[in-house]
C-alpha cells in the first residue's frame, strides 16, 4: 500500500484539516459571488479559482458531524494498546477503520444532501488503507467519488487497491488496469485544481501533498505498465513518479525502474538504480532482499562474461 513518505506527506495535512474544520464555530454559507472566475485582462486566461470546501448548512448538521469525526480516530484507551501491543495494533486500527465507515453512514442517512459526507468517507479510506484492506479502501474511496468525482485523493487511492488486488490470473485484469489508469491520469490533472489548502496550511506543506499525489500516480502507472510488461513505458513513469518526490523516494519505485532498465537490457543504467535501492532498504526485508538480488544480477552481467549464465531477474 502506500509507503512511508506517502503517508507522512498526507497526514501532515489531513491533520492541519481536521483541526481546521473541528473548530469552526458555525455552519458556513457560501460568500456571495465565492465561485465566480476572477476578471483578467483581455487575451490571458484566468488563474484557477480555489475550490470552496464542503460547508454545513444548519448547526444540528454541523455538530453531527463533529460527533460522527470524533469516531474516525482512536480513543487515548486504543492509541496506548496499539503501543503497549504492537501486535494488536492491526485488529485495533481495523477496528477504528470500522467504526469510522458506520459514523459516515448513519451520518449520510440522517443527512442525505449534506456536503460534509466527503469528509467522513475520506477518513474512512485512509483508515482502511493504512490497515492494508483493500476492499474496504477501494468501496469508500468509490463513495468518495460519488461525491466529488476529481477528488485527486480518491482517485489516487481507489486506483492504488484496484492494482493491488489484481492478479495475472483474472479475467478482468485489463479492464481493472484500464480503470485504475484512467483514474491516475485523471488525478494528475485534478491535483492543481481540486486541493482545497486548509486554513493555517503553508504553501510548502500544500505543495509536499500535491508532489506526494503526483508520485504515487505516477507509481501507480509504472506499476501497471510493469505489470504489463510494457517496460519503456514503466520506466518512464518510475522516473516521473521518483522525481515527482525526489526528497524522500520510494524504494519500491527505484527498484521496478532498475527492473524495467534489465528487462530492457540496458544493464549499465540499471546498476546504479539497484544499488540505490540497496542503499534504501534493510537486508532482511522483502524490498531489500529483491534489490541485492537484482544488483548481484546486474553487476554480473556489466563485469564481462560471467563464469554461469545469470539468474534472471526477481519479479516485483
Amino acid at each position: 500500500m502506500k509507503r512511508a513518505a506517502w503517508i507522512t506527506a498526507v497526514l501532515s495535512i489531513v491533520s492541519l484539516a481536521a483541526a481546521q474544520n473541528t473548530s469552526q464555530a458555525a455552519p458556513q454559507q457560501p460568500a456571495a459571488g465565492s465561485t465566480a472566475q476572477t476578471t483578467s485582462p483581455q487575451g490571458t486566461t484566468p488563474p484557477p479559482t480555489a475550490k470552496r470546501p464542503p460547508q454545513a448548512q444548519t448547526q444540528p448538521e454541523y455538530d453531527a458531524w463533529k460527533a460522527a469525526d470524533a469516531a474516525a480516530r482512536p480513543t487515548t484507551d486504543e492509541q496506548a494498546a496499539t503501543q503497549k501491543t504492537p501486535a494488536d495494533a492491526g485488529t485495533i486500527m481495523n477496528s477504528v477503520a470500522a467504526r469510522t465507515e458506520k459514523a459516515a453512514d448513519d451520518f449520510a442517512t440522517k443527512f442525505p444532501e449534506s456536503e460534509l459526507r466527503i469528509f467522513l468517507y475520506k477518513a474512512a479510506m485512509r483508515n482502511y488503507r493504512n490497515v492494508r484492506n483493500l476492499d474496504k479502501t477501494e468501496a469508500t474511496g468509490r463513495k468518495v467519488l460519488t461525491f466529488d468525482a476529481d477528488d485527486p485523493e480518491a482517485l489516487v487511492t481507489v486506483a492504488e487497491a484496484i492494482t493491488e488486488k489484481t492478479r495475472d490470473t483474472d479475467l478482468d485484469k485489463d479492464q481493472r488496469y484500464d480503470e485504475a489508469m484512467k483514474f491516475v491520469q485523471k488525478a494528475t490533472q485534478t491535483v492543481d485544481t481540486d486541493v482545497t489548502p486548509p486554513a493555517g496550511a503553508s504553501q510548502e506543506q500544500v505543495e509536499q501533498y500535491k508532489s506526494g499525489l503526483r508520485s504515487q500516480a505516477y507509481s501507480i502507472m509504472g506499476t501497471i505498465e510493469f505489470k504489463k510488461e510494457n517496460f519503456a513505458a514503466a520506466q518512464a513513469n518510475l522516473q516521473k513518479s521518483i522525481d515527482a518526490f525526489p526528497s524522500q523516494p520510494d524504494p519500491v519505485d527505484i527498484l521496478r525502474l532498475a527492473l524495467s532498465l534489465d528487462k530492457q537490457k540496458k544493464y549499465s543504467e540499471a546498476l546504479p538504480i539497484a544499488n540505490r535501492a540497496v542503499e534504501l532498504t534493510q537486508e532482511t526485508s522483502q524490498v531489500g532482499t529483491l534489490a541485492r538480488r537484482e544488483r548481484d544480477r546486474l553487476q554480473q552481467l556489466t563485469a564481462g562474461a560471467p563464469a554461469q549464465p545469470p539468474a534472471q531477474p526477481p519479479k516485483n
